[in-house]
């Protein structure tokens, strides 16, 4: 699955999510400061097939149910490379579920 990390988490996790997934960071893509609404569109029109994030207000700042893409948002206590990172194999395990429906997906410790 080709995944797109949010400007808020490390880009550096994309290395965390291979091999099964493709992942690039909105750096990566050249995308940094662009708003959420903006960033799905973008992401649909180059096949990527979900967002990850650490904004936990991401749920109430959208229209969900026009974008068939999941976001799944990382719910940690710090903001440290090895927060996101402990949440990773929970990540791997949601985005393994056939059938993943798209809006918000919460991922926690």
């Amino acid at each position: 699955m080709k995944l797109l990390l949010d400007e808020d988490l490390p880009s550096k996790l994309r290395y965390r999510l291979r091999p099964e997934h493709d992942a690039v960071s909105v750096q990566d893509m050249g995308w940094h400061g662009k708003k959420n609404g903006e960033l799905l569109r973008l992401m649909e029109t180059v096949g990527i097939q979900a967002l990850l994030t650490g904004d936990k207000q991401m749920q109430q700042q959208q229209n969900w149910r026009s974008y068939p893409l999941p976001v799944l948002v990382f719910d940690t206590v710090g903001d440290q490379y090895d927060d996101y990172n402990a949440l990773i194999p929970q990540v791997k395990e949601l985005l393994a579920r056939p059938g993943l429906a798209g809006g918000v997906h919460v991922v926690q410790a």
